[in-house]
């Protein structure tokens, strides 16, 4: 996987943090705008970082097994983890006035669950697995972060859009990977 291919994968896994980024952050006062924002982007970028480590290294004891149709699991994942963030961007975004350690737990959590899903997709692709989660989690940090800062004046619409986009680039992504292995590409 290329740099842009990969530069494009963390922006469109950071879509689901940046949404949830912007709907926390909207209730935020000037005072406390700036730390409510690092705290988006270090929860959400740490467990983007470390979401796709897991799942490469739990899907690498059974790589040998499923090769000969690695592309098309990593285009099912891709597929599937696109088509969910577009309908979660139908959801409502769910605002409060702040957020516990538990419950900032469960938001990175939640948020990143494609991340796992990625770091397994990785494995077939022959990808380095620290430089990917590194990318995907610094990117993950700015996007969160700017979220956080920018949520008062962007409001619910844009988190919805930016769901929508990132889930039709993972979706290219995975339509792009089984052309390339199906030599059309």
């Amino acid at each position: 996987m290329g740099f842009i291919e990969l530069l494009l994968l963390s922006v469109s896994l950071a879509m689901d943090a940046f949404a949830v980024s912007i709907c926390g952050s909207m209730v935020l006062t000037p005072a406390n705008r700036l730390a409510g924002a690092l705290r988006f982007g270090i929860w959400f970028g740490f467990f983007q970082f470390l979401m796709p480590v897991i799942g490469y290294y739990g899907a690498i004891s059974f790589i040998d097994y499923i090769t000969a149709y690695d592309h098309w699991l990593a285009f099912a994942l891709l597929a599937y983890l696109g088509i969910n963030m577009m309908r979660e961007a139908t959801e409502a975004c769910s605002i409060k006035k702040s957020y516990t350690t538990k419950e900032m737990a469960v938001l990175a959590v939640a948020t990143s669950i494609d991340a796992l899903a990625v770091g397994i997709s990785l494995t077939f692709l022959n990808t380095n697995i620290w430089l990917a989660s590194t990318m995907i989690g610094v990117v993950t940090f700015a996007i969160a972060a700017f979220g956080g800062l920018a949520g008062f004046r962007l409001g619910s619409a844009v988190g919805k859009n930016a769901n929508i986009i990132g889930g039709l680039v993972l979706i290219a992504i995975g339509v792009k990977i089984v052309l390339e292995h199906t030599g059309i590409l």
